[in-house]
C-alpha cells in the first residue's frame, strides 16, 4: 500500500515548480533590496528550523548579514520582547499556527521589525502577524513527517534570496531545481537505509548550504525509524562527537561542490580510514547514486529526496507506519 509520505515525496519536484514559477518570493525580494537591515532573525522549530539554518546560509553569504535564530520561549516563557528594531524577522512555519511562533512574530513587529511569514497556509495566524507573507505553496500535506513542505521552504527561501540579492546564478541554479528534483526520486539510496539496521543510532555530517539538510535528515531518522540520530557539521563532528562515533554507528555526509566541499571529504577519508560506515554523496568519495553537480546551495535541497525515500521505505520494512510516528501529530504546538 502506497504511504502519504511516499506520495508526498513524488509531489516534491510539482511543488517546487509551483512555488518558483508564483513569483512572489522574487517580488518579496526585489523589495526588501530597497530596504537596509542591520540584523536578519529566522524563527522557526523542527523541520522548518532546518530551512531556516538553510536560509541564515544564503543570507549570510549572498547579503553579508549576520543572522540570529530566535528563542520563542523567550518571548512565551521569560516574557522578554526582543530588541529587533529596524531589523528583517523571518517566521517560517509550515502550518503557522504554533503559539509561541505567532507570539514571537507578534513581539518581533511590535518591537520595529519588518516581519515576514513562510507559511504553507497564507491564512493562518503567524501569517497575519506578518508584515509580508510568502506562501510557500506546496498544496496539502497528510503525513505527519513533512517531506515537501520543508522542500519547499527551501525552495521559497532560496528563491527570496536570488531576488534580494540579484544573485543570477542562484536564479538559475534554482531554475534548474523541479528538473533535477524529478531526477533525484529515482536515486537509490538503500546502501545506506540497510547500514541502518541494527543501529544504535546513526549521524548525519555535511557543512554549509548543506548543514540543514543534514539536521533534517536526522530528524527524519528519529521520527521515522524511532532511530536516535545527530546531524552535525562535518568541522563539529571532529571534535567532542567523534568520540561517540563507531563501527556500530553509520554516518551519511552530504557534500555539494563549494569551497567547504574539501572539508567534507578529508573527514569522509578519515572516518573511512579508521574503519567505520560512512555513506557519501557527492564528490570523488561519493559511494552513493547523484546527479552531477547543479548549484551548491540548490544540490542540499535535492538530496533530501532520496533520502527520504529511503527512510520511507526503510520504515515499511520495519513495519512502521511513516505517515503516524508514534507520539506526534501534523501540527505541533508549543508555548
Amino acid at each position: 500500500m502506497t504511504t502519504f509520505m511516499e506520495r508526498e515525496i513524488a509531489e516534491i519536484p510539482a511543488a517546487a515548480d509551483a512555488v518558483l514559477t508564483a513569483g512572489e518570493a522574487a517580488r518579496i525580494g526585489a523589495t526588501l533590496r530597497d530596504k537596509k537591515f542591520p540584523f536578519v532573525v529566522v524563527c522557526g522549530r523542527g523541520s522548518s528550523g532546518h530551512a531556516g539554518v538553510h536560509l541564515r546560509y544564503l543570507v549570510e553569504t549572498r547579503l553579508g548579514l549576520p543572522v540570529s535564530a530566535a528563542a520563542p520561549s523567550v518571548v512565551t516563557g521569560y516574557d522578554r520582547p526582543p530588541q529587533v528594531a529596524g531589523a528583517l524577522f523571518v517566521v517560517v512555519s509550515q502550518s503557522g499556527r504554533s503559539p509561541d511562533l505567532v507570539a514571537a512574530t507578534r513581539a518581533a513587529r511590535a518591537g520595529g521589525a519588518l516581519t515576514l511569514a513562510l507559511v504553507n497556509d497564507p491564512d493562518s495566524p503567524a501569517a497575519a502577524a506578518s508584515d509580508l507573507v510568502l506562501p510557500i505553496r506546496a498544496g496539502p500535506e497528510r503525513a505527519v513527517a513533512a517531506t515537501k513542505t520543508v522542500t519547499n521552504s527551501l525552495v521559497a527561501g532560496a528563491a527570496l534570496v536570488a531576488a534580494w540579492a540579484d544573485d543570477r546564478a542562484l536564479r538559475e541554479g534554482l531554475a534548474a531545481l523541479p528538473e533535477r528534483l524529478r531526477a533525484a526520486l529515482a536515486l537509490d539510496w538503500s546502501a545506506w537505509s540497510a547500514d541502518l539496521r541494527g543501529a544504535p543510532a546513526a549521524f548525519v555530517t555535511g557543512r554549509g548550504h548543506g548543514l540543514g539538510p543534514v539536521r533534517e535528515i536526522a530528524l527524519k531518522l528519529a521520527e521515522t525509524l524511532r532511530l536516535p540520530a545527530l546531524g552535525y557539521s562535518a568541522a563539529e563532528l571532529r571534535h567532542g562527537p567523534r568520540a561517540s562515533v563507531s563501527a556500530a554507528t553509520p554516518v551519511l555526509a552530504l557534500r555539494q561542490a563549494d569551497p567547504l566541499a574539501e572539508g567534507v571529504d578529508d573527514l569522509v577519508r578519515d572516518l573511512r580510514g579508521d574503519g567505520l560506515h560512512i555513506q557519501a554523496c557527492g564528490g570523488p568519495l561519493g559511494s552513493l547514486p547523484w546527479l552531477d553537480d547543479g548549484h551548491p546551495a540548490c544540490d542540499p535541497i535535492a538530496m533530501l529526496v532520496p533520502a527520504y525515500r529511503a527512510i520511507e521505505a526503510e520504515a515499511r520494512r520495519r513495519g512502521l507506519d511513516p505517515d503516524a510516528p508514534a507520539g506526534l501529530t501534523k501540527v505541533t504546538e508549543t508555548l
